[in-house]
């Protein structure tokens, strides 16, 4: 009787994820007591948020998700690098999938950072008050997780060029890394309602 055990690298991965849901939950609650305690300077200063703007680096974060997963699709049945040509989007391997995710993960990052130069020109910086330090914070270590999951898909594109067979392993690194990018997103996704969305 061969007894089946899960995969301990993705239940380490889903265990670390549990303790950054605490961390990110312990930042809108930050956000939001400060918020409730300061109703006027919320309104004035969350006026000045490009909320157009912002969705639109939503989009892009939301559907690097969606080339991330087709990657892990791709992992799953061995297929590290396309089968057919560039354009054949439907027969990219892993490789290039992660490689238009970190592109749109970049994309959004560097959007992020276009975001805050203009906040700071207008007068929302991160010691000013109470809005510009719970603005920041939340967003800030969001960007620095999307940054960290940016490095992550180099070092999976890095890995599978490196090795000569693309096994079990190699699939498993792609998943896992999947698991905290489709996290990343969702965190974001939470933070863009109550940031932007909630008046």
């Amino acid at each position: 009787m061969t007894v089946n055990r899960p995969n301990t690298v993705s239940v380490g991965v889903i265990v670390w994820l549990g303790s950054e849901v605490m961390f990110f939950a312990g930042l809108f609650a930050i956000y939001f007591t400060l918020r409730s305690t300061s109703p006027e300077l919320w309104a004035e200063q969350s006026a000045k948020l490009n909320v157009p703007y912002a969705a639109v680096i939503t989009v892009i974060l939301v559907l690097s998700s969606f080339s991330c997963q087709a990657g892990v699709f791709a992992a799953e049945k061995f297929r590290p690098v396309r089968t057919g040509r560039l354009w054949e989007f439907w027969k990219w391997g892993a490789v290039e999938w992660f490689y238009w995710t970190f592109a749109m993960g970049a994309t959004f990052v560097i959007g992020q950072i276009y975001e805050y130069a203009n906040l700071v020109s207008d007068g929302v910086g991160l010691s000013i008050d109470s809005y510009g330090s719970a603005f920041y914070l939340t967003t800030g270590f969001h960007g620095l997780h999307v940054t960290g999951g940016l490095i992550a898909f180099l070092l999976v594109i890095g890995r599978m060029y490196s090795v000569k067979n693309f096994t079990h392993r190699e699939a498993t690194t792609s998943i896992v890394v999947s698991y905290y990018w489709h996290f990343v997103d969702v965190v974001w996704l939470g933070l863009f309602a109550a940031i932007y969305l909630v008046r």
